[in-house]
């Protein structure tokens, strides 16, 4: 039992350590309006980011629909070239099968004569 009344007498003589001092309320204001403040710089560089890439992602899209735009009006122009390269192509090959098959041959201008109607 003497170990029993000897304790509470040695956290007696053991010093308790000093407290430690509150900060002021107003300290505590200020160091959570600075964490506020911090936070809304945050927000406000991590939005300006987002704004930012929403309008190159803007600016590239009107490329790409310009360039579509240019690619169809290509295109357009493409099939028209053929059209009249095939229709080019086609009038010798029609003038030879004309000459082979039904005997047709071309009219010399030499020999063409007008006749005027409005006399």
């Amino acid at each position: 039992m003497a170990s029993v009344g000897a304790a509470p007498a040695a956290r007696a003589a053991v010093p308790a350590a000093p407290p430690r001092p509150r900060p002021s309320r107003r300290a505590r204001t200020r160091a959570r309006a600075r964490g506020g403040i911090l936070w809304i710089a945050v927000s406000g560089i991590l939005l300006t980011g987002v704004v930012f890439v929403s309008v190159s992602v803007l600016r590239l899209n009107l490329a790409l629909d310009k360039a579509n735009s240019q690619r169809t009006q290509l295109q357009a122009q493409i099939a028209s070239e053929q059209a009249v390269l095939a229709t080019e192509l086609a009038s010798p090959r029609i003038q030879a099968n004309a000459e082979r098959e039904l005997g047709v041959a071309p009219v010399d201008l030499s020999t063409v004569r007008y006749v005027n109607l409005a006399k």
